[in-house]
């Protein structure tokens, strides 16, 4: 049996994958097309690994070649924020190596008693899915569990964490099109949170 990829190197990033779970089945989602990402064996986990299994399969990795961790596998990272604190808070303590979450900003609704500010100091970057201008034209896309609401509770995230995460910024993927994505530029330009517009690359190898 194959180990699980909890820790897996993507264009000479290390990023780490924590669970399968998410709450959204985004149209473009990489996980509609194959279970590997890059160059990387399938990043399906045969179970969520505690935060011990996290940390020591991190021990394993040679962090000679990095200097920021991203949490980001083939599922939701902040699905499980709780954990995601004490690893990213471990990987701090140990290594000094930054850290980044890639995610889909709907924490609040996910787990309504996460501390968002418990991300302070923790985590260094955000980088949050903004997909698209308007509730109705983000849930055609996102098909997140929690209906039209989930837009402004992403929004909100962004808002709240911009104000004490050093690097926070909203992404689209330009399969949507030139006039939503300047739709989209101006929504975040509305809360004050940088937009930036991915590529999408139907090998997969565009994951950042």
């Amino acid at each position: 049996m194959k180990a699980m990829k909890i820790f897996y190197d993507l264009n000479g990033s290390l990023y780490a994958n924590i669970t399968n779970k998410c709450p959204c089945n985004c149209t473009f989602c990489i996980r509609h097309n194959d279970e590997t990402v890059g160059e990387n064996d399938s990043l399906w986990l045969e179970h969520e690994p505690s935060v011990e299994e996290i940390t020591e399969a991190f021990e394993k990795v040679d962090k000679s070649k990095y200097d920021e961790v991203v949490f980001c596998g083939f599922g939701e990272p902040m699905e499980r924020p709780w954990d995601l604190v004490e690893a990213a808070d471990y990987i701090k303590r140990t290594t000094g190596m930054k850290v980044r979450v890639n995610t889909n900003g709907l924490v609040s609704l996910m787990h309504p008693t996460f501390d968002l500010y418990s991300l302070r100091g923790v985590v260094d970057s955000l980088s949050i899915s903004l997909n698209a201008s308007d509730p109705d034209k983000y849930y055609e896309i996102t098909k997140s569990r929690f209906g039209l609401p989930s837009y402004n509770s992403m929004l909100n995230f962004a808002i709240v964490t911009h104000s004490f995460i050093p690097d926070v910024k909203l992404t689209v993927v330009d399969v949507i099109g030139e006039e939503e994505v300047e739709k989209c530029r101006e929504r975040a330009a509305g809360i004050g949170v940088p937009l930036r517009v991915r590529s999408y690359i139907s090998n997969n190898r565009d994951y950042d």
